[in-house]
């Protein structure tokens, strides 16, 4: 392994990258391409794509994201100051939304929750190139992170801008007139990335990746969700 500590940004977050985190992806792999096809996408969700939750009855899946978080618990410890955490949730996950069939608020950065130890570890499995992971500020609000104290003010005026953004913007990519790229990481096999989930982030995803719905084809990651204690 070779862990890196990131800081992003005016408040400084804590990033986590660690390269070669489980020396091979196999067992990944095998897990992943076991669950296909992946159920259709909810068009409630966020998620630019298809998801397939991990559940303690998919023996290896869930043995490798067990495996996973024994392994990184160290350095969520370590980077974010937590005696330990609950796992809340697990998927393989896919984006397979063009950027032509981007919703309004997809075409945007976002956060997965407002609880500052709520923590995101994203595994990057099968990895095109030119893809990441990037953090964002609203420029309007200097909003990076979201907390129950700005969520009003950050939703309200999420929403004000995302109606101002040309229908054919896709993907965010870089910074634009209402979000700063603060930070970003690139895409490599087998490197895990932890993050707090109030963290304002995007995907990075090019014009030309594919974005096949085959685990053994698309863009292919471990998304891992987990409460500090």
């Amino acid at each position: 392994m070779k862990p890196q500590l990131r800081r992003v940004g005016s408040m400084q977050s804590p990033v986590v990258v660690i390269d070669n985190f489980c020396g091979s992806c196999d067992q990944a792999f095998a897990a992943a391409e076991a669950f296909a096809p992946f159920p259709p996408i909810n068009r409630d969700s966020y998620y630019p794509g298809l998801r397939r939750v991990i559940d303690r009855a998919d023996e290896p899946a869930n043995a490798y994201v067990e495996d996973l978080c024994q392994r990184s618990a160290q350095f969520i410890a370590g980077a974010f100051d937590v005696e330990g955490f609950d796992l809340l949730e697990a998927s393989f996950s896919m984006v397979t939304a063009k950027p032509s069939e981007l919703r309004e608020a997809q075409r945007a950065p976002h956060f997965d929750s407002t609880d500052q130890k709520y923590f995101a570890l994203l595994h990057y499995l099968r990895i095109p190139d030119g893809t990441g992971t990037a953090f964002y500020r609203q420029r309007s609000t200097g909003i990076e992170r979201v907390t129950e104290a700005n969520i009003a003010r950050f939703v309200t005026t999420a929403e004000k801008e995302a109606a101002m953004l040309p229908k054919d913007s896709g993907y965010i990519h870089g910074s634009n007139q209402f979000y700063e790229q603060i930070g970003a990481v690139e895409g490599v096999v087998d490197r895990l990335v932890i993050y707090q989930g109030s963290l304002l982030h995007s995907g990075i995803i090019p014009p030309g990746m594919s974005f096949s719905g085959d685990p053994r084809e698309g863009r292919l990651t471990a998304n891992i969700f987990v409460r500090g204690h």
